[in-house]
């Protein structure tokens, strides 16, 4: 048994499988798709109910590939994608413990730096990547595709949609 493959497919698993059950939670949990779109209007996201059914897709999406390990480094852009949107739209002014109030930035730069690992690494000999030859994996590619397209692409989202309300001055 390899140790790095095993390591590997453990962290691809549990950290796919987490991202999944939040995109589900967007949709199926308490408030629903409404009420995740309503938190997200009232953080300043415009289209909210557009801006709810992209992140739980792509938390769904990304969850399942990364679990899968095929197409690794896309599916770990779209997780760094979403902690990028997370971290500065909500936990940013919140410190870094997840406990905080409002919680720390702490879970989502865990998260984005695992993305940004398994790009670099690859997801290993246990995956459909391999099986299939997929080599996108590594750096510079696997790292360049989640820089460009993980934190790009959530800055870009946030370019496009987010208009945080402004503070009132007294």
């Amino acid at each position: 048994m390899n140790g790095l493959n095993l390591g590997l497919l453990i962290i691809r698993v549990v950290v796919g499988v987490t991202l999944a059950t939040h995109g589900l939670n967007k949709i199926f949990g308490g408030g629903k798709i409404a009420g995740t779109a309503g938190w997200f209007g009232s953080m300043g996201m415009k289209m909210p109910k557009a801006n709810a059914w992209i992140a739980a897709l792509t938390e769904i999406g990304s969850g399942a590939l990364l679990a899968l390990g095929f197409l690794t480094p896309l599916a770990a852009a779209g997780m760094v994608a979403i902690m990028v949107v997370a971290l500065i739209t909500t936990h940013r002014k919140n410190g870094w413990f997840i406990f905080n109030p409002g919680g720390g930035i702490e879970y989502v730069v865990v998260l984005a730096a695992v993305g940004i690992g398994l790009a670099c690494t690859g997801a290993g000999e246990w995956s459909i990547d391999h099986a299939a030859d997929i080599n996108w994996a590594g750096v510079p590619k696997g790292l360049i595709i989640v820089l460009v397209a993980g934190i790009g692409g959530g800055l870009l989202q946030l370019a496009t949609f987010w208009r945080p309300k402004s503070v009132a001055s007294n």
